[in-house]
């Protein structure tokens, strides 16, 4: 069960990406104080844990009400899991958070709101993340208070990101940042390919 924990947080915190969120950060609130800027990092954790509770506590609902099985959602969430590796790996813009339609409106939003809480956190990538492991789970009640563990990790990294992104990004630097993200490309990568396998275990199409 401890490994299954760490799993699903590994998982969790290299889709969110904590360090990769630190230039965005910074860009989208370089114009605010150290006062504001706190409570912008405040706002944005609490919207995205209400989003990611909701998709723990019903995703496995919404996989059933459209008759999704197990087995094709996790070979459907290995493609997306790929997808974004590749875009960590080459160092472009991941799909899996903004288009360029929603960069347009960028500015008419709230910060914390937008693009700090969704889609930065809590975007398609980690909705998905978290309706595999309650799509795939035997033991589906056993599992809620892991993934609510886990996210509540990631959230608490990507809150220790924000509050000393100035730090990291001076430490690292644009470099280092993309360094760490291509590498935790990598290892989503190898991730990606064992949920498509675990999904095809399920349909009865590998063994």
């Amino acid at each position: 069960m401890l490994a299954q924990f760490f799993q699903m947080a590994l998982t969790i915190v290299i889709i969110i990406d904590p360090i990769g969120i630190v230039p965005l950060f910074i860009s989208s609130t370089g114009h605010l104080d150290p006062r504001r800027k706190r409570a912008t990092i405040r706002k944005a954790i609490s919207v995205a844990a209400v989003v990611l509770s909701l998709f723990i506590l019903a995703g496995r609902s919404i996989l059933s009400f459209f008759a999704i099985s197990p087995g094709a959602f996790y070979i459907a969430g290995g493609i997306v899991f790929f997808m974004i590796s590749l875009d960590m790996l080459l160092g472009q813009k991941k799909r899996s958070k903004t288009s360029d339609a929603e960069h347009a409106d960028e500015e008419h939003l709230e910060v914390a709101v937008f693009p700090l809480a969704i889609p930065m956190i809590a975007g398609p990538g980690t909705i998905t993340t978290l309706m595999l492991y309650t799509a795939g789970a035997r033991e589906h009640l056993s599992v809620i208070p892991m993934l609510f563990g886990a996210v509540a990790l990631a959230l608490a990294l990507v809150w220790a990101a924000m509050r000393a992104s100035s730090f990291l990004l001076r430490v690292l630097g644009k470099t280092g940042v993309s360094v760490i993200e291509r590498i935790m490309g990598l290892v989503l990568s190898g991730l990606a390919v064992q949920f498509v396998y675990d999904g095809l275990e399920k349909l009865g199409l590998a063994g």
